[in-house]
């Protein structure tokens, strides 16, 4: 009972996924195939204009502009021929696509260089940026989309694949940049986008390879044994040097995704200060070195203590060994790598200490209102009525006095002075001095009042 179970759903996919009748014949899909292998004339003409316009959607981080480049772009043409020829043992096409496919290459590189060198726009965009980083989802990308479209070629239905494919697998772009690179001589630019075009055109080339294999194309009949060897050799040996880079590229990546996610966590969790707010964090991963970079507005922390507190909290997210960098205050007028995000918080700054200012000018108001509010004459009553006898009543106060000849003004403690009798000009500078080191005043003034 189990075994017919098993037949039957075994049955089922065969018939479901099989070809049978859907495939034309080898010669029609090598007709196909070579016809798209020439680069002369119209080929080499679209290609430049495909060039240019993907340079001008890089230039202007439009990437409707760069899928319409990809699509105009004959560059498939050359690179499913080369699996074509290895599947075959054509050797003669083999080396026809090679030479085609240099070309084209050299060509685009040339074009787009000339267009970066000329172009008054260089600001790097993130479709540019996303061409220089290569992975092994790439080598993955560039497999199944020539796979797709080894199996259009030789199916009777071919629909959209072959636009489809030559979208997913971006020829164009990394060559785009590659000559944005050479303009702008930044050859990791230039490196990592000439790495990431052939990783595309070996897969392409090595799943079309695989494809024409399966199908069972039969190769042709004067191909040398040994040679075909060699060639198959190579095949497999280039597949695998190519792919060894992007495997430990992606590795890296992997890994510096996984720090940002634990960074991030950190930051959210740990990082949280009553009066003090985290602007910005920056996690950086270089030569085995982790760095977390923090930007701070609001009340200034002690930065040595903040950073003790926080790195014994590191080995709880997996992030022991991490570098704790703080920046608040003034301190990040001196950070080098302070960019868009370090302006605002100067201006926010700038801010909150002009407002600081105005609160510290008002509690100074403040204060003096205050003392100046507790220069109580009761405090001084008992020793001026044994000192000055003549005294009947005191009052004390702050004025303004205004020069009517220079219209300046100055601040005067006034001390009124209500007397039973009359005070000299000796008694009465005695007392202002008097008044002036019991009270600490400054300019006391005796004004003498007749008593009641």
């Amino acid at each position: 009972m189990k075994t017919d179970i098993f037949t039957k759903t075994r049955d089922f996919f065969i018939n479901y996924f099989s070809l049978s009748g859907q495939l034309v014949s080898q010669q029609e899909a090598e007709a196909n195939i070579r016809e798209g292998v020439s680069f002369r004339g119209t080929n080499a003409l679209v290609l430049i204009m495909a060039i240019l316009i993907a340079s001008l959607g890089l230039n202007t981080n439009s990437t409707a502009v760069i899928i319409g480049a990809m699509l105009i772009s004959p560059l498939m043409g050359p690179i499913i021929g080369l699996g074509l020829g290895v599947g075959i043992h054509d050797f003669s096409l083999i080396k026809r696509c090679m030479r085609n496919l240099i070309m084209a290459a050299g060509i685009s590189v040339l074009a787009s260089t000339f267009f970066f060198l000329i172009s008054p726009v260089n600001e790097q965009h993130s479709e540019l940026l996303a061409r220089t980083s290569p992975t092994i989802y790439d080598v993955l990308i560039g497999f199944v989309g020539g796979a797709a479209g080894i199996i259009a070629l030789g199916s009777t239905n071919k629909g959209n694949v072959i636009p489809g494919v030559a979208i997913a697998t971006a020829l164009m772009p990394p060559l785009c940049t590659a000559g944005y690179g050479l303009a702008t001589w930044q050859l990791n630019y230039f490196l990592g986008a000439s790495y990431l075009f052939i990783i595309n055109s070996i897969y392409i080339a090595f799943a079309t390879f695989i494809g024409v294999k399966l199908m069972k194309y039969k190769g042709t009949t004067s191909a040398d044994p040994v040679r075909q060897q060699k060639v198959m050799k190579t095949v497999y040996t280039l597949a695998v040097l190519t792919m060894l880079p992007s495997i430990y590229l992606t590795y890296n990546m992997l890994r510096e995704n996984k720090f940002n996610m634990r960074v991030q966590n950190f930051v959210q969790n740990e990082c949280r200060f009553p009066d003090t707010q985290v602007l910005t964090s920056k996690a950086s991963m270089a030569h085995g070195n982790k760095t977390l970079k923090l930007t701070l507005i609001g009340r200034h922390l002690p930065s040595d203590s903040l950073c003790l507190a926080l790195s014994s909290r590191l080995q709880y997210y997996g992030l022991k060994g991490t570098h704790i960098d703080i920046f608040q205050g003034s301190d990040i007028a001196y950070n080098t790598s302070a960019k868009k995000d370090d302006a605002i918080f100067q201006l926010a700054q700038k801010t909150i200490s002009r407002q600081q200012f105005q609160i510290d000018s008002l509690k100074a108001l403040v204060d003096d209102a205050r003392r100046n509010s507790a220069i109580e004459a009761p405090r001084i009553a008992d020793e001026v009525k044994v000192i000055f006898p003549q005294v009947d009543r005191i009052g004390i106060s702050k004025a303004v006095f205004s020069n009517l000849k220079n219209g300046t003004a100055d601040t005067a403690s006034v001390v009124m002075v209500y007397q039973r009798s009359r005070i000299n000009r000796a008694e009465t500078e005695k007392l202002a001095k008097y008044v002036e080191a019991r009270l600490g005043l400054k300019k006391v003034q005796i004004v003498p009042l007749p008593a009641d």
